[in-house]
């Protein structure tokens, strides 16, 4: 893969920063993206990959700047754009925020990062945490005699250090999980998804390896268990802590984990789910400058806003309603974690917590 990695500023129309890391590209290349993305702009035009003669852009936009990867040859396209979002994580986790000002601020440690992420055009470390180590945005002493890595580069366990001591061990969990919904007027439910995720605060001492069990359908299916109170997951995603040739053979999560906070996993269920928040609302205009809103189920809310005198022959859109909430110790899905073992050399006990949130995500109901 032989890319540049650019970081431009789409109001100057300047290439803030860059790297070739293959020295087989003519840089002046990327002066043609700008222009190209003004043009799709005026046309009203959007693609995330352009191409000028035998160059390709791949490129994403945080903020004020665009995060653009170049190459020439046909490229695996997810793994750059993977790669393009996972160093913008870097840099916020550097510099809070990712925007042109903490770019030139921190030139040379940008220069580090870039150098570090990526080598002859194939991803590296891109784990913020294991980065820190040996990066960081304090001056540098000059060290006599060779620059030796850290443990976690080389170790077969890049995301944890080795020598992590706690007086108290404890592994925190969330399952946290969040409903997607759109109702229509009528009250059918027209989409419906649960998107969930496995979240963990780590603080445990040495090399501990986890063992997380779940009621897993296909677990059940595999053992021959009553199957009632089961989960089928779906788009499963692991941290790349976890052994996946175990849980291919016997659906065991086992894992060492990264210290401190990390996402375990995430999944997603296309299942029909019940409204867990149900609103009935009449709309009623008295005058021009007046509208009043009546909504209600089990409680009732009635609500006068006073508007600018308007008066219009158009039928006006009426927007879905937004709810926002949070239900803690409950899951929509019936997710259960059955157990969570932790295995230490040492031998040392260690307390896990479990704690299970249901939240809103895009939960919008239609009015009448």
């Amino acid at each position: 893969m032989n890319f540049i990695n650019v970081l431009q500023c789409p109001l100057c129309r300047v290439v803030l920063i860059s790297r070739n890391y293959m020295g087989n590209m003519d840089m002046n290349k990327v002066d043609h993206f700008m222009p190209i993305m003004m043009r799709m702009e005026e046309d009203a035009d959007s693609s995330p990959l352009v191409t000028h003669g035998s160059a390709h852009f791949l490129w994403i936009k945080h903020r004020n700047l665009y995060l653009v990867a170049m190459t020439k040859k046909n490229a695996n396209a997810a793994l750059v754009y993977s790669f393009l979002y996972k160093m913008v994580e870097v840099f916020k986790e550097y510099f809070k925020e990712l925007e042109e000002e903490s770019i030139r601020d921190n030139f040379v440690t940008v220069y580090e990062l870039m150098d570090e992420v990526m080598d002859f055009g194939f991803p590296q470390t891109t784990d913020s945490k294991i980065l820190q180590e040996y990066i960081t945005q304090q001056g540098h002493k000059l060290d006599v005699g060779a620059p030796r890595p850290p443990a976690t580069v080389t170790n077969a366990v890049s995301w944890r250090s080795e020598g992590i001591k706690y007086r108290k061990n404890e592994v925190f969990m969330d399952v946290i999980e969040s409903v997607n919904l759109l109702v229509s007027a009528t009250g059918s439910v027209l989409r419906s998804e649960i998107v969930g995720s496995i979240k963990l605060k780590v603080v445990l001492s040495g090399m501990p390896e986890l063992r997380l069990g779940l009621n897993d359908k296909v677990l059940f299916e595999i053992t021959g268990r009553e199957k009632s109170k089961t989960v089928e997951l779906e788009d499963v995603k692991f941290h790349q802590c976890v052994r996946l040739s175990r849980f291919e053979n016997d659906r065991t999560i086992s894992f060492i984990p990264p210290d401190g906070e990390s996402e375990l996993m995430s999944y997603r269920l296309n299942t029909t789910v019940k409204p867990l928040i149900w609103i009935e609302s009449v709309i009623e205009k008295f005058s021009h400058s007046r509208v009043e809103i009546k909504g209600g189920k089990e409680y009732m809310m009635r609500a006068h806003f006073g508007l600018p005198s308007v008066e219009s022959t158009e039928l006006e859109g009426r927007r879905p309603i937004t709810v926002n909430f949070e239900i803690p110790y409950f899951t929509v899905s019936g997710i259960q974690v059955r157990y969570l073992k932790i295995i230490e050399k040492s031998g040392y006990e260690a307390l896990p917590w479990v704690r299970y949130i249901t939240q809103s995500g895009d939960y919008q109901l239609r009015t009448n």
